[in-house]
């Protein structure tokens, strides 16, 4: 049995991680600045939960007291915690250290280093932090979660469009697997390198029209789709094809899968 701990085990591959790691049998550790309460519907039995933030070290000796293995899923979109995003990834990396911790995974997005929005920049300069580490690291680069794209359709249709960009494609991947992905950089063996990258794709490289129209047909919404053109950066990042890894495909939960077994579980 390994002591996992996992940073961010309250988002969406966060939870998942934790999820699948006690299945396997394994003590998990979850630090997050706001933990859920004992029996609430986000957390999971048997795994203990720390109130712990990364911008300050404060309860991170507790959340990896014993831990052999941490799993960084830590998010930040906005302000200050952007800005502090890869500080707060060192001094987690510096606590992990001095507890022992023999070595660090952390999530992160496909070819974040090539675009210039601050989220991506962000993940960038973890991954170099992650690399200039004394532990043993791993960085999991996905492609963008399915999730991402219903999120885009789902705001939309309520002001009656579901915008699509044009000439956007996706390779959209669930967050059980990538927390599977994940979980096997964590417990796998060493691989003889201090520092390695991989990168996970979804089953799937899809237009996002044509995702717009199977969430349309899944979900029952409304709303016209439409083509959008996205200016900038942003969307040559997109049109190039730099969020995609078709050699790299990992998932196994397509879009339409993910989703239907989503409505069914709500």
């Amino acid at each position: 049995m390994v002591r996992i701990c996992v940073a961010g085990g309250t988002g969406q591959a966060g939870r998942e991680v934790v999820r699948q790691a006690l299945v396997l049998g394994h003590a998990v550790a979850v630090l997050s600045r706001n933990p859920p309460p004992p029996g609430a519907r986000e957390g999971y039995d048997g795994a203990a939960y720390f109130c712990a933030d990364v911008t300050t070290g404060e309860g991170l000796p507790e959340a990896l007291a014993g831990a052999d293995v941490v799993v960084d899923c830590l998010e930040a979109r906005t302000g200050k915690a952007l800005r502090r995003y890869a500080a707060g990834g060192a001094l987690l990396l510096g606590e992990a250290a001095a507890a022992g911790v023999a070595r660090a995974v952390q999530l992160s997005i496909v070819n974040c280093d090539q675009s210039a929005l601050a989220y991506y920049r962000s993940k960038a300069d973890k991954e170099r932090v992650y690399a200039r580490s004394t532990l043993e690291t791993r960085t999991v680069r996905a492609t963008q979660f399915h999730s991402l794209v219903a999120g885009v359709f789902d705001a939309g249709s309520h002001v009656g469009l579901v915008p699509v960009i044009k000439g956007a494609r996706f390779q959209t991947i669930s967050p059980a697997d990538v927390a599977s992905a994940l979980l096997e950089a964590a417990l796998g063996p060493p691989s003889g390198e201090s520092h390695a990258l991989q990168t996970v794709g979804g089953p799937e490289v899809l237009s996002m029209g044509s995702l717009a129209g199977a969430w349309k047909r899944i979900t029952g919404a409304r709303g016209l789709v439409t083509e959008l053109p996205l200016p900038g950066s942003t969307g040559r990042f997109l049109r190039e094809g730099k969020n995609l890894a078709p050699e790299q495909r990992y998932g196994h939960a397509t879009f339409e899968a993910w989703l239907a077994n989503r409505l069914e579980n709500l």
